[in-house]
């Protein structure tokens, strides 16, 4: 498949490209294809939750996840709606660790410090790893026990408030939770020759029977996944390792052996645009036109153009067999 961004008429090209072969694409899931999770409205809440208030005793209960969903889109809150445009596409891991570090800011904390302060900004900017900075022992070892532990309340806050009611609906009416145009377009890179995969900051566990989790919401998708079907694999994160989107990028580009000119990524958040543009991929930003500060942002990114779905008629002119 060839990429030729000079067909278009109607689309917002932003960095043209002509004449680029495509032999892979990386697809994000949430926004970009499956609209089954409504979490912007749930992670904020649990942010802003974390952030102002620390972690409690009871994080786990089930009155603490229980009170999380009854607050959960019942006002604005500034900073972690901001946060969670801004980093739509990290790890969930990253998203919870920069809330127990703010409550660190925000309480004058014992790890209150420079280098805390300074990680804070750098997961703004879109970073998830920060091994090479000096912070206390006793620090880096409550982060890594109660960060899955944060992400894991969110998870079941997000079950509840939205994605099981959402998910045993889409497994009826895939379409009502697609974005228009979705399953046609990976349709058509599949017949095409491309090889499709799903890259998530959302946990990914393969091993359970029946698949649960970002699994069992792309199959409830209808989406066919396995070795020459239209979706080769899907890659996401543990509930304790923190896997970059450009990590594993990289690692699939290693592991197919192809250069990163030939890989087309395809997004709604800044992580993968960015990881995309690292790569030297075409990337693809899937906006609606009223979603003003992510089209700001993926133009400063170098993303290559914008769409707002996937019927645009100029996708068969950009994208010719």
């Amino acid at each position: 498949m060839i990429v030729n961004t000079s067909y278009a008429t109607d689309t917002d090209i932003v960095n043209a490209i002509k004449d680029r072969k495509i032999v892979c694409a990386f697809h994000d899931i949430d926004g970009t294809h499956s609209l089954i999770r409504n979490w912007p409205p749930v992670m904020s809440r649990v942010l802003y939750d974390t952030a102002m208030n620390g972690i409690p005793d009871n994080l786990t209960s089930e009155d603490n996840i229980n009170r999380l969903v009854e607050l959960c889109d019942t006002e604005p809150l500034e900073e972690t709606d901001r946060f969670c445009i801004e980093s739509a596409g990290l790890s969930a891991l990253t998203q919870m660790e920069w809330a127990i570090r703010r409550n660190q800011e925000c309480i004058n904390g014992k790890y209150n410090s420079e280098v805390n302060s300074k990680i804070i900004e750098l997961i703004w900017a879109g970073k998830e790893k920060f091994d090479d900075f000096d912070e206390p022992k006793e620090y880096i070892e409550y982060l890594a026990d109660v960060t899955p532990k944060l992400f894991w309340v969110y998870e079941q806050v997000l079950n509840r408030f939205c994605r099981d009611k959402n998910l045993a609906k889409a497994k009826e009416n895939p379409n009502e939770f697609l974005i228009p145009g979705s399953k046609e377009f990976m349709n058509y890179l599949y017949q095409n020759g491309v090889k499709n995969f799903f890259v998530t900051g959302a946990v990914v566990d393969k091993s359970q029977q029946p698949p649960m989790g970002m699994y069992e919401e792309v199959l409830g998708l209808g989406f066919d996944i396995g070795e020459n079907k239209v979706v080769e694999d899907i890659f996401g994160s543990t509930w304790e390792e923190k896997i970059p989107k450009d990590e594993v990028m990289i690692r699939l580009v290693e592991k197919l052996n192809i250069s990163g000119e030939n890989v087309l990524v395809i997004g709604d958040g800044r992580s993968e645009i960015s990881a995309g543009v690292k790569l030297g991929a075409v990337t693809v930003s899937i906006l609606p036109k009223s979603a003003k500060r992510q089209r700001e942002l993926h133009k400063e990114l170098g993303t290559n153009m914008i769409i707002e779905n996937y019927k645009s008629e100029d996708l068969l002119k950009i994208f010719s067999k």
